[in-house]
């Protein structure tokens, strides 16, 4: 496939530097790279980016591998475009990480890949039927 700038793509820092969030497109695939932390106090790039409501977006890959910290705040905005499409993990899913979507059941609703290139073939919409 080959990978397209999105007209939306963001490439954001929070004030505190805490936190990363780039978004690229790939077609109907909307890929966001997250690096740092993240919790109720700097999420806000990252509920953008997840926007389940995004034109044109069918599915999501997250690139999680330099992923520090995740609150539940953080996880919840993770998991709602989940609700009626496919969303990877993709790249190795830090400890941390792995743990709270282990206690929460949250490994459950996501697929995982290796890498980004992997996950953007993993994250196969839907049938409708």
């Amino acid at each position: 496939m080959t990978e397209k700038k999105d007209v939306n793509s963001m490439d954001t820092h929070n004030a505190e530097a805490r936190s990363h969030v780039g978004t690229r497109s790939d077609g109907d695939v909307r890929i966001v790279v997250m690096a740092g932390e993240f919790d109720i106090d700097n999420v806000a790039d990252l509920r953008i980016a997840l926007d389940p409501t995004a034109p044109g977006v069918t599915r999501f890959v997250l690139d999680v591998a330099a992923v520090t910290f995740v609150d539940s705040a953080a996880l919840g905005i993770m998991l709602q475009p989940a609700r009626d499409r496919p969303v990877v993990l993709a790249g190795t899913v830090p400890r941390r990480l792995a743990r709270l979507l282990e206690i929460t059941g949250a490994d459950l609703v996501f697929a995982t890949a290796p890498d980004v290139a992997e996950g953007t073939v993993m994250a196969v919409p839907p049938r409708r039927g």
